[in-house]
């Protein structure tokens, strides 16, 4: 532990004034990517109108102006992202803290790791010191001068996620931050690559798409998707967003973590259902976020990360959402990327839990028949998962959880005897434990550990503050019982 710590310093730290700071490595970054965004048309101009040898020369140096300032870009979010995890990992020191201070009553907490709080306060110095130690560490870093690799060799999108970690550790710090500026494609959606580096590219190529379409004149349906995405990596309410893949293509797929999930010691993977699109991709990550709040208030000792993964093309329709396909067609890619946390991890073993609601159940269903990463499954609004019992997933049973609240509508999408017709329909007069892709996993002969929901949730409120459901996933994501 670090002697820099302690409780004096610790009681009048503000991790505001360290979020400010992030913020404001933030805007740096956000104004070299306005330069850059004027330094590539006026390049073009210039070998339009200008040729020679004082036109090359000119050329050359504005190119090299701008490729200093998306090194200065990538540094400045690199800045950002250290600082905001410091933040975050002060405020859990501080709630700890002021924890240690309540049990102690109208006295100091003992320092000498006895009395009441004692136990918070040893937990409190020892965040905040390892939060020190790495914040420093990983800042010395930001010195590096990028070099470009001296092999020429790249994982292909057959390596296996620990294969493409081992490439990425055998980089020099100046190795990897070349990489970064120079091929973002190459790093961006690379399963092994940790979080903070994927971040970095997929930040560049993000704007390097919405400077294309501004240019371009392109679909302004896909440009407002973009923006706001962009506008929700710039905010400065709740965690740091992770960007670790993007694809603009039809309806248009996301990854975004809260938090650092290979600093985590928690991590939830949420899977959306039907309609879940770029253009929904706000309403999905504040129900991910609400998950990760509520359990750094019940545990704030260890970090959790919430990640939405909208990596797959969700039904927008309900003749689509009849089918099974697309889920069958996500599950290996969630697989996949399940792997892909496990492998950039630092430190000890994450609590990986993956959960699903709705379509997205049928996902996380039809992945976890197979060798899904996961130390835990919750599976919220169901229309059934694939199989008929916990005994069809590749799970312990005490470790597959399910919730349906009374009044949601899902339940009564059952499958009706004898019925021609393709798809779903009401099964009256209430709700059915044989839903259209399996058994009821919120019924108990499913064999699941089923958790209380409100009554008059209905699909949408297994997030809502303060009601049964939100403590439940919280405390699942913890590693505990609901």
């Amino acid at each position: 532990m670090s002697v820099a710590v302690t409780y004096a310093r610790l009681r009048v730290t503000d991790p505001a004034r360290w979020s400010a700071a992030a913020l404001a490595w933030r805007r740096w970054a956000a104004l070299a990517g306005v330069l850059c965004g004027e330094c590539g048309p006026l390049v073009e101009r210039l070998r339009a109108a200008w040729t020679g040898a004082a036109a090359d020369a000119a050329v050359a140096v504005l190119s090299a102006f701008r490729r200093r300032l998306l090194l200065f870009r990538l540094l400045c979010w690199r800045a950002d992202q250290v600082l905001s995890e410091f933040a975050a990992a002060l405020a859990r020191a501080r709630a700890l803290l002021d924890r240690a201070r309540t049990a102690a009553g109208t006295t100091e907490p003992a320092i000498d790791g006895s009395g009441p709080g004692a136990a918070d306060l040893t937990s409190a110095l020892r965040v905040a010191a390892d939060a020190d130690e790495s914040a420093a560490a990983r800042l010395a870093e930001l010195a590096v001068v990028p070099v470009a690799p001296s092999g020429t060799g790249r994982p292909d999108c057959t390596a296996t996620p620990a294969r493409v970690r081992q490439w990425w550790d055998g980089l020099s710090p100046a190795e990897r931050m070349w990489l970064l500026a120079a091929e973002p494609g190459t790093v961006a959606g690379l399963d092994g690559i940790p979080v903070a580096d994927r971040d970095l590219a997929n930040r560049l190529l993000l704007a390097d798409k919405r400077d294309y379409l501004r240019r371009t004149g392109g679909d302004a349906g896909e440009l407002r998707g973009l923006d706001r995405l962009a506008a929700r990596l710039e905010d400065d309410k709740g965690p740091r967003a992770y960007l670790m893949g993007l694809d603009i293509a039809g309806d248009g797929r996301a990854v975004v973590a809260l938090g650092d999930p290979d600093r985590a010691a928690n991590v939830l993977t949420h899977v959306p259902g039907m309609t879940a699109d770029l253009a929904s991709l706000g309403g999905e990550l504040t129900r991910a976020e609400r998950v990760a709040a509520r359990a750094t208030e019940l545990g704030p000792r260890a970090a959790t990360s919430a990640v939405l993964w909208l990596d797959y093309d969700a039904p927008d329709f309900l003749h689509e959402a009849w089918s099974a396909r697309q889920a069958e067609d996500a599950a290996a890619g969630l697989r996949r990327f399940q792997e892909g946390l496990r492998a950039t991890h630092d430190g000890p073993a994450a609590r990986q839990t993956v959960l699903g609601h709705s379509y997205g159940s049928l996902v996380v269903g039809k992945a976890a028949t197979g060798a899904l990463d996961a130390d835990r499954v919750v599976f919220v609004g169901s229309p059934g998962v694939g199989v008929d019992s916990a005994a069809g997933l590749r799970l312990p049973a005490d470790r597959i959880f399910a919730s349906t609240s009374a009044s949601d509508p899902i339940q009564w999408l059952a499958v009706s005897p004898g019925s021609a017709l393709p798809g779903p329909l009401p099964k009256m007069p209430g709700p059915s434990d044989d839903l259209w892709f399996g058994h009821d996993p919120s019924d108990p002969a499913f064999g699941a550990r089923v958790f209380r929901s409100q009554r008059d949730g209905g699909h949408l409120g297994y997030w809502d503050r303060g009601k049964p459901a939100l403590d439940s996933l919280a405390a699942i994501a913890l590693g505990g019982t609901p």
